[in-house]
């Protein structure tokens, strides 16, 4: 295996929209965290803002912006209710979309959660070099968020193919492009 196949930590910064939690409750936020770190990667920033569209952008733009910032997990404000808001909030920052995320996300989701995984309005996109996945709020959803899906895309050994060469760099990381599936 080449250098540039082996495992590569990511910065991460993860995101909790909620008009409810704190450090103290914010479960999803934690788990996020805690999975990341056990991977191997390395937790860039991690906030709570409320569900507010500016809010919400006014975070996820600056780490988009930032020269270390790879990954953005936003967790919470996928729903419907009046207040979910994390999508609008989202889908105008994206260079690209990520329309395979969601569809997989609800697809993996049904064997826990049955039909009512379609009013999940996850999403996922690359804004300058930085790819962002948004998910429900509830820490089931997060775990299955990031275990069967997240996981292996930000993982540089993970074939045929992953999202860490669409990434900026960060500290003299080498990445190739993905394999042919021949």
């Amino acid at each position: 295996m080449s250098a540039s196949k082996s495992f590569q930590p990511l910065n991460i910064a993860v995101l909790t929209v909620s008009d409810t939690r704190n450090e103290d409750t914010d479960t999803s936020g934690q788990s996020l965290v805690s999975a990341l770190k056990e991977a191997g990667h390395v937790l860039d920033d991690k906030k709570i803002v409320i569900d507010d569209i500016y809010k919400i952008r006014a975070v996820t733009s600056q780490w988009i912006a930032s020269d270390t910032t790879q990954v953005i997990l936003i967790t919470g404000g996928t729903g419907f209710t009046s207040r979910d808001s994390t999508p609008e909030a989202i889908k105008p920052l994206l260079d690209k979309t990520v329309e395979g995320y969601g569809e997989l996300f609800r697809q993996v989701s049904f064997e826990e959660i049955g039909t009512s995984t379609i009013q999940s309005r996850s999403l996922a996109g690359l804004s300058n070099e930085t790819i962002i996945f948004c998910m429900p709020g509830s820490t089931g959803a997060c775990k299955t968020a990031w275990n069967k899906i997240i996981k292996e895309q930000l993982d540089a050994t993970h074939k045929p193919c992953n999202f860490v060469a669409q990434l900026k760099k960060v500290n003299n990381q080498i990445t190739d492009q993905c394999e042919s599936r021949g």
